[in-house]
């Protein structure tokens, strides 16, 4: 477990200073008192950090469940609308009935083949296996109609509430959250900022926000050991996830986004160029965890 490594590196310091010192018996008690000092002023402080770290755990895990209990009951809307034919309804719920998914990806992604049922593109598994929201993406807007996805939405709310259940017992470590909040912005980059994730519904800006949304989420439950050990980064990091929302906000359209296909390439550089400018402070959180 990460915090345990924290906990030896901590511990270890003293004992190395006390190995270097002077073969006076005077000195040497002096400073023996001093190392043990620091040890337990240094153990204090981990133990302190461990407890964050472990509330920043559990908070994290009563997200997770809270984000997929939304997911099942918005995609049981979703899939509805699809079953009862309503071809417009159905495009309007299917962005934001797959937001509360991308918001937690770091954990749906760990539940083995799930998250292919659920997420997988064209192409990402056999033809013959394929299901889940871009399936019906496709039939939806490449068809225009909701004729043959019937089956699949049926599938897909299934595989949805086994989500849920697994949910319910997936482990989530301090490792997680780092990692996580890393991931997620890496989806942007490499998949919603080329638009090759909603490639037929162009509605890659829903999942930008949500995937935004859940790296800040992360950030917000470390921010207290953050702050601690690296006010300027914490600061940083506030002021480069307010610098994405400004520049996704600005194709805010209602209460959703407009259509991916309505951004320039000027537009998707300067969405790029804010992500990259959040990336970089972003990873730095696993290094200033182990100080």
């Amino acid at each position: 477990m990460y915090f345990s490594k924290v906990t030896t590196i901590t511990l270890l310091l003293p004992v190395l200073l006390f190995a270097g010192c002077s073969s006076d018996q005077s000195g040497e008690a002096e400073e023996k008192d001093s190392a043990d000092q620091t040890t337990e002023q240094t153990d204090a402080g981990s133990t302190t950090a461990q407890k964050k770290l472990d509330e920043a755990v559990e908070a994290y895990r009563q997200y997770g469940l809270s984000q997929t209990d939304t997911f099942v009951e918005d995609t049981s809307k979703f899939v509805d609308a699809v079953k009862a034919g309503n071809l417009e309804k159905a495009k309007q719920l299917y962005p934001k009935a797959r937001m509360p998914y991308e918001r937690i990806e770091p954990i749906a992604e760990a539940l083995g083949d799930l998250d292919p049922k659920i997420d997988a593109r064209e192409g990402d598994v056999p033809k013959d296996e394929w299901t889940g929201y871009h399936k019906i993406e496709k039939i939806l807007w490449e068809d225009n109609t909701t004729d043959g996805a019937e089956k699949y939405a049926e599938q897909l709310l299934n595989d949805v509430k086994s989500l849920r259940a697994k949910i319910e017992l997936a482990e989530v470590s301090p490792q997680t959250l780092v990692t996580g909040s890393v991931d997620l912005l890496n989806e942007v980059s490499s998949s919603k900022i080329t638009g090759e994730e909603e490639r037929y519904s162009h509605t890659d800006l829903y999942d930008f926000a949500a995937n935004v949304d859940g790296s800040k989420k992360i950030v917000e439950l470390l921010n207290p050991v953050i702050k601690e050990k690296d006010e300027e980064l914490a600061s940083t990091l506030e002021k480069r996830f307010d610098e994405v929302y400004e520049a996704l906000n600005q194709y805010k359209k209602g209460d959703g986004y407009v259509s991916y296909t309505d951004l320039s390439d000027k537009d998707t550089q300067k969405l790029s160029k804010s992500i990259d400018a959040l990336a970089e402070p972003l990873s730095q959180i696993g290094i200033v965890l182990e100080k």
